[in-house]
């Protein structure tokens, strides 16, 4: 995957808003924005962290704020470069390569728009191995490092620069300025050294989210079916079947937030299920016992097409099937679980892997 063309585009869309865990924003309007900004200014060139020189200057670019705001207000290619402009005009550097902070939806394809605006590449990795909603939530803070400096940037031509005094601070500041900014801007951040980046960068993920599209894309023809390929793949487990009978979900201190319920059917026809949301999926639990919880990786897939549902996209009545995966290592940490476990976004339950939840769990 040395250059993106117009068909990893569209596989990495699909398997971002897997790993996305139902956030990260709309994929289909990161594709729409990548794909146009691809035809207009050319290919972008994709870097592996081999491939990284220590003096690389690289920074990663994403939106932040509710996904529900961003359907509804779609970013203009200058709302996306004014972030980096400003990022380079306070900082003195030249950044060399962009990067995905998440791999997940819209936030995994608008550096592929703002790589191919600029003419630089992008690395093939991000700070999360998912998408998480809350900007300390990334593998430089796990690392100690934190955003010396952020640039967020509207549809209206503001852009604001601030110097945080370390992520938590980047998280309450950027999310109270995006709020003023109508609830959903662009963001540059935690922009770091080709040496920093290979100690802290996850590698791998644009390709895995390929890897992941392509499988959901082929045809239903073979002897497995997609769902499981990409369960093998993953190492992941199918949680629940069901029907989706409620959706609560509204916007709240600049987050889409929530809980769907599920009535089961089929080998699941005797249990319930309960998603909890922030964003991203943060919590499963069948018959009000938990069964995955964050940091791992928790999906909704259309039980028909196998095509990823995100948390805003998911309607009453849909049919689904719900997954998990283990998250990546470096999240069942005791930083990693303190920092995005389920007890700091107030769940009651110390976290559990999935893969001893799933053989505790009994069904009905």
């Amino acid at each position: 995957m040395k250059w993106l063309n117009e068909e990893d585009i569209e596989h990495i869309a699909i398997g971002a808003s897997v790993l996305g865990t139902g956030g990260g924003g709309d994929p289909y309007i990161g594709k729409l924005m990548a794909l146009h900004a691809i035809r207009k200014y050319g290919p972008v060139q994709v870097i592996t962290m081999d491939e990284l020189k220590e003096d690389h200057w690289i920074v990663p670019i994403s939106g932040m704020g509710s996904p529900s705001v961003l359907v509804e207000k779609i970013p203009s290619f200058e709302m996306l470069m004014a972030p980096l402009v400003a990022y380079e005009k306070a900082s003195g550097k030249k950044i060399d390569i962009v990067m995905p902070i998440e791999i997940g939806g819209v936030n995994s394809l608008i550096p592929v728009a703002v790589a191919a605006m600029k003419g630089i590449p992008i690395l093939d990795g991000d700070a999360m191995g998912r998408a998480f909603p809350e900007a300390q939530m990334v593998t430089f803070h796990l690392d100690g490092l934190k955003p010396e400096l952020v640039t967020i940037a509207d549809e209206k031509g503001n852009t604001v620069t601030i110097e945080p005094a370390d992520g938590h601070w980047s998280e309450k500041i950027a999310r109270s300025i995006t709020i003023s900014m109508g609830g959903s801007s662009i963001v540059a951040d935690y922009g770091v050294t080709g040496t920093q980046a290979k100690k802290s960068v996850i590698p791998g993920t644009l390709t895995l989210a390929k890897k992941i599209g392509e499988i959901l894309k082929q045809p239903r023809n073979g002897a497995v079916h997609p769902i499981e390929q990409m369960l093998t793949l993953l190492d992941g487990h199918q949680l629940f079947r069901g029907k989706a009978v409620e959706i609560k979900r509204g916007i709240e201190g600049g987050f889409t937030r929530g809980k769907a319920v599920f009535e089961g059917c089929e080998e699941n026809n005797l249990d319930s299920c309960v998603l909890s949301f922030q964003n991203e999926h943060l919590l499963a639990e069948i018959n009000n016992k938990p069964i995955a919880m964050t940091p791992d990786l928790i999906a909704v897939l259309d039980e028909e097409t196998g095509m990823p549902i995100t948390t805003e996209g998911l309607r009453y009545g849909a049919r689904v099937i719900i997954v998990a995966f283990p998250a990546n290592e470096r999240w069942r940490t005791p930083i990693g679980i303190e920092t995005a476990g389920p007890r700091y976004f107030k769940y009651p339950y110390d976290y559990t892997p999935l893969e001893i939840l799933i053989k505790e769990f009994v069904p009905s």
